[in-house]
């Protein structure tokens, strides 16, 4: 199921995976400071200033894009994980073998198409 060739473009993937998801985090958390260094100084009242309400909303919504590259991040690395323990492109749920072109779109993939339509 694995070759050395698939195996160095998956890590080749998986890299530059990683590498953009660490920039996309950077410039997330950025924004968050820039958010909460913004509101610092004003007395906005998330209940009674229409102003409030935005920013509370926009720091809400920075954060949790900033914990979604975060736990990108974690399936990059179990993917690696796959590729050193031999397990990487097999189907978690039916052990076939995940198509290349899933695993080139998606290459922290665990499972085969089949499987990934299918709810958990």
């Amino acid at each position: 199921m694995t070759s050395p060739a698939r195996d160095a473009l998956a890590r080749e993937l998986l890299a530059a995976d990683r590498a953009a998801t660490l920039v996309r985090l950077g410039d997330l958390e950025a924004d968050v400071a820039l958010i909460v260094e913004a509101s610092e100084g004003s007395n906005a009242d998330d209940e009674h200033d229409p102003e409030g309400a935005t920013i509370a909303f926009e720091r809400a919504q920075t954060s949790a894009l900033a914990a979604s590259a975060v736990a990108h991040l974690r399936e990059v690395t179990a993917a690696e994980g796959r590729l050193l323990d031999g397990t990487y492109g097999v189907c978690e749920v039916c052990g076939d073998a995940i198509p290349d072109a899933r695993l080139e779109a998606r290459p922290t993939a665990r499972t085969c198409v089949t499987h990934a339509a299918r709810p958990r």
